[in-house]
């Protein structure tokens, strides 16, 4: 099993009698079904819906862990800080820095998983499983504080083979909705529960059904361009490129247009690369090919 130590991830901890109740009125996850020992993904949005910040969340006693990325920690802290308000919720940055990951890739994987082996082969019961992950079949655990060294980029081709976006690599904070980074499919984003900032534009996407970008793996023949090239289908733009990992990649893309020109047999191109794209299998997601909807 490989471990591999995140060192840019930072944590924090939510609790009091409050916690839960605050956190369901706020982010996206329904925290209310989730799982011990389960890490969902999950973001606070902004008033028209788009993610201001986004994280991994899990139960950690009676109350919650938050682990984000480092550079977004402090104004994640203030932002609900500022929520807070007189409601009986306790905030805390945790001291420990950093996150390693450990992963299998089957149904004995899942369960082996949840006895997470550090670098020296002792035995640790601690490590939440991560949900994105589960859904593409990988036993996948997450645990504060460094219990491996394998290197960085192997856990980054896991997760461009998947189709796993984070923000920063793979899209810029304020400029993407929950639904372009797959968060209605992988237990991120909750349709169920009552409100939440952002969530009458979320839920007017879902139930008209206008979620046009979406997350796509890349590949190509060649070593692929860097972060940011734009994606394009006869000169005219389809999507921006992510992460980038060799030849393979992953990029947010109007899956409509891309569709359209794969009906039509037209090149995509990411720069002058040809590339080929492919929803995660895992969504359930085919393209759509009507020449109308890449006209929308």
């Amino acid at each position: 099993m490989p471990a591999v130590f995140l060192k840019d991830r930072s944590l924090l901890s939510v609790g009091g009698a409050d916690a839960q109740s605050f956190l369901q009125n706020l982010i996206t996850t329904d925290i209310t079904s989730l799982a011990s020992g389960e890490a969902r993904p999950g973001a606070l949005l902004t008033p028209q819906g788009k993610i201001l910040f986004d994280f991994m969340i899990w139960r950690d006693g009676s109350g919650y862990t938050i682990e984000t990325d480092a550079g977004q920690r402090d104004g994640l802290m203030k932002r609900l800080t500022m929520y807070k308000l007189r409601a009986a919720v306790t905030l805390v940055l945790v001291a420990e820095e950093g996150v390693s990951v450990c992963w299998g890739e089957d149904e004995d994987g899942i369960r082996d998983a949840e006895s997470v082996r550090d670098s020296q082969g002792v035995r640790d019961s601690q490590g939440v499983r991560d949900s994105r992950f589960a859904k593409a079949g990988i036993a996948l655990t997450r645990r504060p504080g460094r219990h491996g060294d394998c290197a960085e980029a192997l856990y980054d081709a896991l997760r461009i083979a998947h189709g796993i976006a984070i923000s920063g690599s793979d899209f810029a904070l304020q400029d993407a909705f929950p639904h372009d980074v797959l968060l209605d499919l992988n237990g991120g984003l909750s349709f169920k529960k009552g409100c939440y900032v952002g969530q009458e534009v979320v839920s007017r996407m879902q139930h008209r059904g206008t979620a046009r970008r979406r997350v796509v793996t890349v590949s190509a023949a060649a070593a692929l361009p860097g972060t940011g090239t734009e994606i394009t289908a006869a000169g005219k733009p389809v999507g921006t490129l992510g992460s980038v990992a060799g030849g393979s990649g992953l990029a947010i893309v109007r899956i409509d247009r891309a569709g359209a020109a794969m009906a039509e047999g037209t090149p995509l191109l990411a720069g002058g690369t040809p590339v080929a794209l492919a929803l995660p299998q895992w969504s359930g997601l085919v393209f759509p090919t009507s020449s109308d909807e890449a006209s929308a």
